[in-house]
């Protein structure tokens, strides 16, 4: 496969994806958990196809000391008994706000306070800038086709 156009070349591109990159910089210093971090990011990126993504946090997170196990169980988190109930927060509002158009009322109250019972304020904004901004990275990915498989760990750190 070969990308439509090189996002890393194109300065427009450059640019725009300069400022995901710095909002991405802000929600490491907001005390999300960084794990729950890289699980959010490769569970929307599995939701939305996106295989330069999925390829990019599944090597951060193991480079990060993730375990191969719980990498491979995040596609299905909710039958898996390897994640805190932290996490399973984020997940679940991770997907239902990468989902928007199939939850018909967007993210629920239920699982929006669940989410508040794991979080404070600072992380429940870094974690929702983590959603926004990794499905936005995940479209321009798609809709380029940015190849995947050639990655390595902090590339782009």
């Amino acid at each position: 496969m070969e990308a439509r156009l090189d996002l890393l070349s194109n300065p427009v591109a450059g640019r725009i994806i300069k400022h995901f990159t710095a909002a991405g910089l802000v929600v490491k210093d907001a005390g999300l958990p960084a794990a729950t971090r890289e699980l959010v990011l490769l569970r929307v990126s599995q939701i939305n196809g996106c295989a330069f993504c999925v390829d990019m946090h599944s090597k951060d997170a193991a480079h990060a000391g993730e375990t191969a196990q719980r990498l491979h169980l995040v596609a299905v988190w909710r039958e898996a008994t390897v994640f805190t109930d932290a996490e399973r927060a984020a997940l679940e509002l991770a997907e239902e706000a990468t989902r928007i158009a199939d939850a018909a009322g967007g993210v629920s109250d239920e699982v929006w306070e669940n989410a508040r019972k794991h979080y404070d304020e600072d992380q429940l904004v870094a974690l929702i800038a983590t959603i926004a901004t990794i499905n936005a990275f995940n479209r321009f990915n798609v809709i380029v086709r940015q190849p995947a498989g050639w990655y390595q760990p902090g590339m782009h750190a």
